[in-house]
């Protein structure tokens, strides 16, 4: 099961956090800081999965933006590993440019790929009719 994903920038600042099990706002700033450090800390050449505390952490590097992924000790590394992958390809597919400013669609886009920390949608077309469908409700 999927417990949290971030997205964090180079210098440590986390862009997006999405908690899929209840933690105390003091604790996961403290979680978030330690799990950055750790990921961000690592060389190129090191695997991308790590464990930490009760965690498995599943990480991937795209330019200067961080995706790490925290999951329980029976979850598929590599699905999740494929999954991140997943999501910024669709990222990429609906954003021409700067996607921090849309973090509201992201959550959409998270929303629509993950539930209760499960997966439920890996389909890149499927997601982005959804987002095409939104997209047409607003205009």
């Amino acid at each position: 099961m999927i417990k949290f994903l971030l997205m964090v920038n180079k210098q440590g600042q986390t862009r997006l956090s999405k908690y899929y099990e209840q933690v105390e706002l003091g604790k996961r700033a403290a979680l978030e800081a330690d799990v950055v450090r750790g990921c961000l800390a690592r060389r190129k050449e090191e695997c991308s999965f790590v464990e930490y505390k009760d965690y498995k952490l599943v990480y991937r590097q795209y330019a200067a933006l961080f995706v790490v992924v925290g999951i329980t000790e029976n979850e598929n590394e590599l699905s999740i590993y494929e999954l991140v992958h997943n999501f910024v390809e669709v990222l990429d597919k609906y954003f021409s440019r700067v996607i921090m400013f849309n973090l509201d669609k992201v959550h959409i886009i998270l929303d629509e790929m993950i539930l209760n920390g499960h997966i439920v949608e890996t389909n890149k077309n499927r997601i982005l009719a959804l987002l095409a469908l939104d997209k047409m409700a607003e205009s």
